[in-house]
């Protein structure tokens, strides 16, 4: 049965629920874990792309991987900062299965936003709209890491675009949130990239787990309760793809310790908030030099409802600091 909800949260607790009660246990190369075969999810306010838990609100992370797959990246050392798990997978400092080389140079050359984009304005009800993340060559020889997903599809249906996604594998409690807000992120891009309206956002997933180790996170998650449903603001109008470059510098030169104006970088308030959210997460890093950054950077927001998520990481680092760095788990935290 089809798991359906306005936001993420609203999908999150369904199926978290139905891990818990009807997941079968398995054991795994990972880890013992609990699954479900065969998940459709469906969001029909993909806006609301980010959790408003405490535990599973994480828009900087997940801004800085969908970074990595806009770049066309496959390098640990960019992607490791935000998310340090990828660093398991890693082979001579490359991810096998990374989205970015696949998304913007498959097989050497095609740009496959670009293929989708020249198809529907040619047939705006095409059926064949499909970036193919999965390849033959994945499973002909061995890799150490693989793609999850396997296809996006895009559906432009009387001027609003939605997207079905298909992953042959889903960790429900790391990497769902991520997908969500990536995949979304990249489906209203795509439709604002064809003048169109944001759809209704589709998932479904071979084999959907939990691993046993986040069983208590994840009922602590639903114990919270159904949180409200609040959408992030609309994108600019125009080409979101044109940003990307802007972006990608901006994010260079936060990782090397340059202190810059979000407003003076960027024009529009919504693309100046993005690069608030970078701002935000590298603040950790150079917090000796800015001691008061997180405080500014939460105050210079112009979407309100972002603010929570600074104070979330303000309360890990006073936490960090009360314990003396001595019980907090660094590595965990900084995805967040």
């Amino acid at each position: 049965m089809e798991i359906e909800g306005q936001s993420l949260d609203a999908v999150l607790h369904r199926l978290y629920r139905k891990l818990l009660d009807n997941g079968q246990s398995q054991g795994g190369t990972r880890g013992a874990n609990r699954e479900l075969l065969g998940v459709p999810l469906r969001i029909l306010k993909p806006r609301a792309r980010i959790s408003r838990s405490e535990n599973r609100g994480k828009p900087f992370s997940a801004l800085g991987e969908l970074l990595w797959y806009l770049s066309g990246s496959d390098t640990l050392e960019f992607i490791k900062p935000y998310v340090p798990r990828y660093a398991d997978d890693a082979v001579g400092g490359l991810l096998e299965g990374a989205y970015g080389p696949r998304l913007t140079r498959m097989r050497d050359g095609i740009d496959q936003f670009a293929s989708i984009e020249a198809l529907l304005k040619e047939r705006s009800g095409s059926r064949r709209a499909v970036i193919q993340l999965f390849n033959a060559e994945d499973i002909a020889t061995h890799h150490k890491e693989i793609p999850c997903t396997t296809t996006l599809q895009f559906h432009l249906r009387d001027g609003r675009l939605h997207m079905s996604v298909t992953m042959r594998s889903n960790d429900a409690y790391f990497g769902l949130p991520h997908d969500v807000f990536c995949f979304t992120m990249i489906q209203e891009m795509m439709a604002r990239r064809l003048d169109a309206e944001m759809g209704e956002y589709l998932q479904y997933v071979g084999s959907m787990h939990v691993y046993d180790e986040k069983l208590d996170d994840m009922r602590a998650y639903v114990e919270e309760g159904v949180q409200q449903t609040i959408e992030m603001p609309p994108m600019p109008g125009g080409d979101p793809f044109q940003q990307i470059g802007k972006l990608l510098d901006v994010e260079r030169r936060l990782r090397a310790g340059e202190a810059l104006d979000a407003s003076q970088e960027m024009d529009n308030p919504y693309w100046a908030d993005i690069v608030r959210f970078l701002q935000v997460f590298w603040a950790k890093e150079w917090e000796a030099n800015y001691p008061n950054r997180l405080k500014e950077l939460r105050a210079e927001l112009v979407t309100k409802t972002y603010r929570p998520y600074v104070d979330g990481r303000m309360l890990i680092k006073a936490k960090m600091r009360n314990a003396g760095n001595g019980d907090v788990d660094v590595a965990n935290h900084r995805g967040d």
